[in-house]
């Protein structure tokens, strides 16, 4: 059952050396949120990261860029769930996704981890698996056994500009979400990164 957001959590690796890698395109995603509506981060060591309040369009909830590592990044969303007394049906977790192509945005309620260590580690952590999930595609390497290497690697500057952009494609239907209308949100991203690529599919002909 949909659930006002209470907390927005950005999975990714604290560090300069990781910041502009794929897998951290959660952390992007929650830079970009907090700038649009002047929200500051700041870290709390109680819940092993950095934290942020956004209220907006009466919505007051916290996001939270994770300081632990991807591996560990339950540690950090149980703290903050259990401080704010949120259920899972109120969190959004923001992440990479190897198994969407680069740039193609979806949202997802619930469901396994995939092999993602982050969301992984979630689950284990918190118990539960039925939290939404906003999936950010960065492609896939072609072979299980280079896709370590290449979540931690940087993308192209041409697919850094597609996921900028559908990065502003989910941006804009988090008011949706805000209003939990995640069907429509849902349906909105998918229509808009149909149209995103038809578009470009017409440009080359």
């Amino acid at each position: 059952m949909p659930a006002s957001l209470k907390l927005i959590v950005g999975l990714g690796n604290p560090g300069p050396e990781y910041s502009e890698t794929r897998h951290n395109a959660g952390f992007w995603f929650l830079d970009r949120l907090a700038a649009d509506h002047h929200a500051a981060f700041a870290f709390d060591r109680k819940f092993h990261g950095e934290i942020a309040r956004l209220v907006t369009d009466n919505v007051d909830c916290r996001l939270l860029k994770p300081s632990t590592f991807m591996n560990n990044s339950g540690r950090a969303v149980q703290a903050a769930s259990d401080y704010y007394g949120v259920s899972p049906e109120q969190i959004l977790v923001v992440h990479d996704e190897i198994d969407l192509e680069n740039a193609v945005i979806r949202l997802k309620q619930g469901g396994g981890h995939g092999g993602h260590n982050g969301l992984r580690d979630i689950i284990e952590q918190t118990g539960q698996k039925d939290f939404l999930r906003l999936r950010i595609g960065v492609g896939h390497p072609g072979h299980s056994s280079k896709v370590h290497g290449y979540v931690l690697s940087r993308p192209s500057s041409e697919q850094r500009r597609q996921l900028d952009q559908s990065i502003d494609d989910a941006l804009s239907v988090m008011p949706l979400l805000y209003k939990v209308e995640q069907n429509k949100a849902m349906s909105t991203l998918h229509t808009v990164k149909k149209s995103s690529s038809d578009s470009k599919q017409q440009e080359s002909e």
